[in-house]
């Protein structure tokens, strides 16, 4: 709700909305007149990290995240809502503030086709550390990220008490579920380190799948325990229907 006028105190007004100073001026009580504010804004906080340049299928995890990016922006420009985007890796990569407009959305599309971050590393607290500072007012918020990440706890409880967050996680499913193809160079897309390892061994993979599993467990006690709404989106099947069933689930809760 935002501050619209004041007007003379009417038979049946709420004593609380009373303006003392307008009323003190006038010697006459007069109230304070409030109307909803309708214009959101949507910030889409979009991870680039090295990470991103991974996929087993038809695309990679930057490629499907760009698609979901413009989707949202298309959608809160529908609502004319006002769109802004956050690119970070382990730095904050760039920041277009939100703005109106077909001409600023066709913007953002373009920076999230053409982008190229100048860092690998992941730090999502530093992508939520922004979005509180810079953000003033409450926006919906849209993380966007496979969170490969850790220690951003304190960072996504403190941006989900200013924001209406939701985080966006995407993951390939060839990342919980190794291949068994024998002795394998894995490569780590951000840091570049190399191991071998033997993927025929099956407690090797077990220690591995459990370590995936674990991971995936913690998140959502996190987001649960920060009041966050997730969304799971594999990037080797459409995201439409659980981008849908999500808002569906949304209207029947509000």
């Amino acid at each position: 709700m935002s501050f619209s006028e004041v007007r003379e105190y009417q038979f049946g007004d709420d004593i609380r909305t009373i303006d003392w100073n307008v009323s003190a001026r006038f010697n006459h009580p007069y109230v304070k007149i409030y109307e909803e504010e309708r214009e959101l804004t949507v910030m889409l906080v979009v991870d680039v990290s090295g990470s991103g340049e991974f996929g087993t299928v038809r695309q990679m995890k930057k490629d499907i995240a760009a698609e979901l990016c413009a989707v949202l922006a298309f959608s809160a420009l529908q609502n004319n809502d006002k769109v802004g985007v956050i690119f970070f890796s382990d730095i904050i990569e760039k920041f277009i503030p939100p703005k109106k407009g077909r001409t600023h959305v066709l913007r953002i599309v373009r920076e999230l086709l053409d982008f190229q971050p100048s860092n690998r590393g992941t730090k999502i607290s530093e992508g939520l550390r922004y979005l509180t500072s810079a953000i003033k007012k409450r926006s919906i918020a849209f993380l966007i990220s496979d969170f490969l990440d850790e220690g951003y706890d304190d960072a996504l409880k403190i941006a989900a008490r200013k924001h209406d967050l939701i985080g966006i996680r995407l993951f390939d499913p060839r990342e919980s579920n190794m291949a068994r193809v024998g002795l394998m160079r894995v490569v780590d897309a951000e840091t570049g380190e190399s191991v071998w390892v033997d993927t025929s061994d099956r407690r090797v993979i077990q220690r591995y799948e459990r370590w995936w599993s674990d991971r995936q467990v913690e998140r959502i006690k996190l987001f649960r325990r920060s009041g966050v709404d997730g969304i799971d989106i594999r990037i080797d099947q459409s995201y439409i229907n659980p981008l849908m069933n999500f808002f569906k689930a949304r209207e029947k809760r509000w």
